[in-house]
C-alpha cells in the first residue's frame, strides 16, 4: 500500500485502474491510498445485502423508466442541484425502506 500526499500526478484521483490497483481518495485527510484490488471472490454475502441489492436494482429500474419518457421526466420534481435520475432512485428506496 502506498499513500500520496500533495502528489501532483496522483491529486484527486479516486476508483480503479486495470482492474488491478484502486486509489481511494481521502480528501479530509489530504491522502491518495493506493493498493491492491481486494479479492472478494469468497466473500458470501448476508440475506439482508442480497436483499438490498435487489431493492437497489428495483430502484434503477424505477429511476430508468422515469428518464426514459419525456413527459413523465419533465413532470418529476427536482431540487435544484440534483438530477432526475438521482432523485427517482432516492425517492424509490425511501418509499420502499427495507422491512416493508
Amino acid at each position: 500500500m502506498a499513500i500520496s500526499i500533495d502528489n501532483l500526478i496522483t491529486a484527486g484521483m479516486s476508483g480503479g485502474l486495470g482492474g488491478q490497483v484502486i486509489f481511494k481518495n481521502y480528501r479530509k485527510r489530504g491522502k491518495i491510498v493506493v493498493s491492491k484490488k481486494p479479492d472478494m471472490s469468497r466473500v458470501k454475502p448476508s440475506e439482508n445485502q442480497l436483499k438490498e441489492k435487489s431493492r437497489f436494482a428495483e430502484a434503477i429500474r424505477f429511476a430508468q423508466g422515469i428518464i426514459s419518457d419525456p413527459a413523465k421526466k419533465a413532470a418529476y420534481k427536482v431540487k435544484e442541484g440534483n438530477t432526475v435520475y438521482n432523485t427517482a432512485i432516492k425517492d424509490y428506496m425511501q418509499k420502499n425502506k427495507s422491512g416493508n
